[in-house]
């Protein structure tokens, strides 16, 4: 029996989707080629413990429909507010603080708060989609279909896919591990101005709340282009690179790589999502902005809008 609605990926967007037209009383499957749900809301266990190397925090509106869900997450544990304060390292290396928006984490990584919005709804993992049309999925009725995934991947399944003509930029997540910390107890996070390697560093141990050693450091789009066909040659020149913006002496105990080809929009519409006969696109590309925030909301408000609500 077709769905009403066939939502292909499984990450935060394609997820909230699915439960705002479950929510409507709608039939929902999600799709997705993956062995678990989450897309860039990443988390890999590593030396023990759980490593985002995908999306490095999230913000929210409390008064927002996505602060009710965080609110519902933080009261179960599942996500803490994590620091309004980090690093800024300018070219020149000075750090300075910079205070900003409150940061979350997930004390068992991001992945673990999309697996949450799984709940009760029909997830098929590890399935291929090859082609898709309005209303049909690899020549098979769907009902409504939507892509929840970064343009150039709906180009590939989609001609002319709305969305597919944005830019979007690569990123080599790089996990560090010392046995012991090399670096400052309230740097949190430190944005990186005009290096040609690194852009974001992460205290991994302090965003999870476990006091672990191990930095979660983002390349540039620039250094990751380099290294998309062997993402680890480029562990190198950023565990140089990280040593010289920390100070730090030692080098890493261990070390881990992943490539994102599609790591953020370089640009965004301004429209949350779009919809049309048959198929319909959502992701954090819809919006005033790339964030996780964003991504949840275009699917929300494309999922409430497939209800007919």
């Amino acid at each position: 029996m077709a769905m009403d609605v066939t939502v292909v990926g499984g990450g935060i967007s394609g997820l909230a989707c699915a439960r705002a037209a479950a929510a409507a009383g709608k039939s929902v499957q999600v799709l997705d080629r993956g062995r678990r749900v989450g897309g860039r809301l990443a988390t890999r266990t590593l030396w023990g413990r759980p490593v985002d190397h995908g999306a490095a925090y999230f913000v929210v509106d409390e008064a927002s429909d996505f602060g009710a869900v965080v609110a519902g997450w933080r009261e179960r544990g599942l996500a803490r507010p994590w620091t309004d304060t980090f690093v800024v390292i300018g070219e020149d290396g000075a750090l300075t603080h910079k205070r900003g928006p409150m940061r979350w984490a997930a004390p068992r990584g991001l992945r673990s708060l999309a697996e949450d919005l799984t709940d009760g709804l029909d997830v098929r993992l590890e399935t291929t989609v090859e082609k898709v049309e309005p209303y049909r999925i690899d020549g098979r009725e769907a009902g409504e279909v939507v892509l929840a995934m970064p343009g150039p991947q709906a180009g590939r399944l989609l001609n002319a896919a709305p969305g597919a003509d944005l830019e979007w930029e690569p990123v080599i997540a790089v996990a560090l591990r010392w046995d012991a910390r090399q670096w400052p107890g309230d740097l949190h996070g430190a944005f990186v101005d005009g290096h040609p390697d690194v852009s974001f560093i992460a205290d991994d141990g302090d965003r999870r709340g476990d006091g672990a050693s191990v930095l979660v450091v983002h390349t540039t789009a620039q250094r990751a282009r380099r290294h998309l066909d062997e993402p680890d040659a480029v562990i190198p020149a950023v565990v140089a690179a990280t040593r010289a913006l920390l100070g730090i002496d030692a080098e890493p105990a261990a070390t881990f790589a992943h490539r994102w080809t599609f790591a953020r929009p370089a640009e965004t519409r301004d429209a949350p999502f779009h919809r049309g006969p048959g198929l319909s696109v959502c992701g954090d590309a819809w919006g005033a902005r790339s964030a996780v925030r964003t991504a949840w909301a275009s699917g929300h408000s494309l999922g409430v809008a497939l209800s007919g609500a």
